[in-house]
């Protein structure tokens, strides 16, 4: 009895031996280095990353055009060349209004000084009821310094530099669109074992179909959204290319949320502090703003998207903080795609799930 069950035990395999962890100090450094890295190549970096979010939102269109009997090539080429003019027909409308408000900027927040003050004077009355009962000391005087810099000379040199970046994110787009499926395939024939280029193949397409569908759907909401505003203010007497222009800034403050929707905010009260006597009529294009973005982020975009594409706003306030210091204003358009394309990933690998689960 002793022999077979020695036997039976000798036949088992060895127990697989644990995997080893790395410190968290090392982690930690291995992510801070990450980070600086990131950061030192932000040249290099953002254009492939704006090229791949484009082409993520193209990539729906060419698969329905493929299902036309399209070539991939064409439909991409026709993709990029629609949005190019669309783009470009967008500029042209706001070109006017911008260059206007560039302009009238200053004189339009001079004028608006001595209303601010006149809706400010029971409250700087009150203040200075408190401070006589507090028995503040004598005020102090305040300088003001004012910088001048070169700003025109600084924008001419660095247009050349501006117009390389925009002409590598068009082509690395066109690439990517073409390309994309076939450089993924040549990716996953690298790898040695069949059932793990299987499930690879899987984990890649589902990511990129699910984070397309994400990023088209985001856009299309954030245009009607942009659509929407600009319809209420051209209702309340705005002229028709400024109230474009306000549309299309909402609508691109719109990818970044939270910080998007408080600059947005203080844009419209801006506008109508500036464009608008009463201060009834000032405070309305914030409040249409307001209950707009409320519409959409709590019942519109939750119903469209579901509940598998939330995301933890702790977790995202932290991203938009990161990416907008390593990237700017890029980085806060392009933190949401990123963290759902993580999501997606863990959830589709095997003993990641509980990774994706605190990003939900």
């Amino acid at each position: 009895m002793v022999a077979s069950g020695e036997t039976v035990d000798s036949e088992l395999p060895p127990a697989p031996a644990p995997r080893p962890r790395a410190p968290v100090s090392l982690v930690v450094l291995a992510t801070l280095a990450v980070l600086a890295a990131a950061w030192a190549a932000q040249g290099l970096i953002l254009p492939i990353l704006l090229a791949m979010f484009f082409a993520m939102v193209g990539n729906p269109i060419l698969r329905g055009l493929r299902r036309l009997y399209v070539p991939r090539f064409l439909g991409a080429l026709i993709v990029l060349i629609g949005g190019l003019a669309a783009t470009g027909m967008l500029a042209w409308q706001l070109a006017g209004p911008v260059r206007v408000w560039i302009e009238e900027a200053p004189r339009q927040l001079r004028s608006l000084t001595p209303r601010l003050q006149q809706m400010a004077k029971p409250v700087q009355s009150a203040a200075e009821s408190i401070a006589r009962v507090a028995d503040v000391g004598p005020k102090q005087r305040v300088q003001l310094v004012e910088i001048k810099s070169g700003g025109t000379l600084a924008l001419l040199a660095a247009t050349p530099r501006m117009m390389a970046s925009v002409l590598a994110v068009v082509l690395l787009t066109f690439f990517f669109m073409v390309y994309g499926e076939r450089l993924q395939r040549h990716a996953i024939a690298i790898l040695p074992d069949r059932q793990r280029k299987k499930l690879t193949v899987y984990i890649m397409s589902s990511i990129e179909r699910e984070v397309s569908r994400y990023i088209l759907t985001i856009s299309i909401i954030n245009t009607l959204l942009g659509m929407a505003l600009a319809g209420s203010l051209m209702a309340l007497g705005v002229g028709g290319p400024e109230a474009l222009m306000w549309g299309t800034i909402v609508a691109l403050l719109n990818f970044a949320p939270y910080v998007g929707a408080f600059i947005g905010a203080f844009l419209m009260l801006l506008m109508g502090l500036v464009s608008f006597d009463t201060l009834g009529m000032s405070l309305l294009p914030v409040a249409i703003y307001l209950g707009l973005h409320t519409l959409e982020g709590q019942l519109i975009t939750p119903i469209v998207l579901g509940r598998r594409m939330a995301l933890s706003p702790l977790i995202l306030i932290i991203a938009l903080m990161v990416f907008g210091f390593l990237f700017g204003i890029i980085g806060l358009l392009l933190a949401v795609p990123l963290l759902v394309c993580a999501k997606i990933a863990l959830v589709r690998v095997e003993g990641m799930d509980r990774w994706a689960r605190l990003l939900e």
